[in-house]
């Protein structure tokens, strides 16, 4: 059975130690003996294989998740691994509910996996610094704790966007999506959920006695917040509305007349697209100065002599 160790996922494990890399290599012997040895995650079609760290040097406990197909073998993430024992984990896995429609949410997993892993790697080669600046993947236990604090069902595509990376810290102040947006860290996610969600609070204590039609709504519970228009400044952004699909803005003055109608999967997939093919980018154009991302709408007059284009992936 072939393994295949795509070379972000090789990147991912060597942020987490030395050791790490070689861990990985470990696991994927095994797997090729053993393709079922790894527990069901809440991914479908994603098993998950967890590391003792205390077997390998300046490696800590890792979770493992790969995708099993009839003649291969496709690592797909590395993570820290939850805090759990290994039947705990399996045990809760099981006890979350599977979706309505597990072989398209499947395919919503592998969508967003291949999309990041596009973007990534353009960050890799041609970003340095923009790529340095994005968080390691989180662990299933620190998203089901996110999820559990926020009282939010979390859609399956959001929960592997943040198992590949646990946001963003900008580089040179700046994010790496269109218009230099700065994916959440998932504490900022809760820290601006409940700052939301208390403005709302507020808002209706003041809409009551209003007719339904003069009401203000800023915020849903169902909204969950995804990347900041840039990483120090958060009082702007996106969002996911979980009841819909699609990504909307919340602003400071939650005017938001250029709401995306993206789902997060297209979203990230014509991100994809602009960075590999600049020129037939619709909404933004991707550039660098130095080793940092800059989306051509976020070039300041000061800084646009040092701005240049990305090249396009074919003339390389």
């Amino acid at each position: 059975m072939d393994v295949e160790i795509p070379v972000l996922v090789r990147d991912a494990a060597a942020r987490f130690g030395a050791g790490a890399p070689y861990a990985l290599k470990v696991v994927a012997g095994q797997l090729a003996d053993d393709p079922e040895m790894g527990v069901p995650s809440r991914l479908p079609g994603i098993r998950t294989v967890l590391v003792d760290g205390e077997l390998f040097e300046d490696c800590p406990a890792l979770a493992v998740g790969y995708l099993h197909e009839l003649d291969r073998i496709e690592i797909r993430y590395v993570a820290l691994a939850p805090s759990a024992e290994p039947d705990d984990v399996q045990e809760a896995e099981q006890e979350r509910e599977l979706p309505a429609d597990p072989d398209v949410t499947a395919v919503t997993a592998r969508e967003v996996a291949d999309a990041w892993h596009r973007i990534t790697r353009r960050l890799r080669d041609h970003a340095p610094d923009s790529y340095a600046a994005l968080r390691t993947g989180a662990d299933l236990a620190a998203v089901a704790a996110l999820e559990s604090g926020l009282g939010v069902r979390i859609p399956v595509e959001l929960t592997v966007l943040w198992l590949l990376t646990a946001g963003d810290d900008g580089a040179d102040g700046w994010g790496c999506l269109p218009g230099n947006r700065a994916l959440l860290p998932l504490d900022a996610v809760a820290a601006v959920y409940r700052l939301k969600t208390e403005a709302q609070a507020r808002l209706d204590s003041a809409n009551a006695g209003r007719p339904e039609e003069e009401r203000i709504t800023v915020w849903r519970p169902g909204w969950i917040p995804v990347a900041a228009d840039s990483p120090a400044d958060r009082v702007s952004g996106l969002y996911l509305d979980t009841e819909t699909g699609f990504l909307g803005r919340w602003s400071r003055y939650d005017d938001h007349p250029d709401d995306e109608r993206d789902t997060l999967v297209t979203y990230l997939e014509e991100t994809a697209d602009a960075l590999e093919a600049p020129a037939l980018a619709p909404r933004d154009e991707p550039g660098l100065i130095g080793g940092t991302l800059m989306w051509r709408s976020s070039v300041v007059p000061a800084r646009e002599d040092r701005w240049r284009p990305l090249a396009a992936l074919g003339s390389e």
